[in-house]
């Protein structure tokens, strides 16, 4: 069996929907991703995301908004159940249960970082001017970071990269 080298990737939340600290208080620091409707993040989801992968939380729509804590990937992609729920904001009356259209996966929560690191401090970060994060009209709410931008974050935010 071969090992894969981990990916990385920045999720994002509203703290106001479910913040890092709910992440950490869930059972076994583990929750589903649900209620992607994007079809660049579900591609992400199918293809490319797998277990071990490392995350970035990020807090949106927050003052400040800006990078929480790592979570790690624990479960590949599988039906987001939320699809077929009338009741559930995410509801999406197209999706045919025999081939669903959008897709979660699990995570659980590794570490918060010492320093939040705000997206003023990105931004500031000459290091991650490429940052998909922080490009304009960036709008995914998950999407790939770089190894470099990953360890640079993770300096910031007062934690060993390795």
């Amino acid at each position: 069996m071969t090992s894969r080298t981990p990916r990385y990737w920045l999720a994002k939340s509203e703290p106001s929907t479910f913040s890092w600290d709910d992440l950490w208080k869930s059972k076994g620091r583990r929750t589903c991703w649900d209620g992607i409707r994007n079809y660049q993040v579900r591609n992400f989801i199918r293809d490319d995301v797998k277990k071990g992968d490392l995350v970035l939380f990020y807090h949106s729509n927050a003052k400040p908004p800006g990078v929480a804590g790592v979570a790690e990937v624990v479960k590949e992609a599988y039906p987001d159940h939320t699809q077929f729920d009338p009741a559930d904001a995410h509801y999406d009356a197209k999706s045919d249960p025999d081939d669903p259209r959008w897709l979660m996966f699990d995570l659980k929560a590794k570490k918060k970082l010492a320093n939040f690191v705000s997206l003023a401090e990105l931004k500031e970060n000459g290091r991650l001017k490429k940052m998909l994060l922080l490009q304009r009209g960036q709008r995914l709410s998950f999407m790939p970071v770089t190894k470099g931008e990953w360890k640079e974050v993770l300096r910031m935010g007062g934690v060993d990269p390795d």
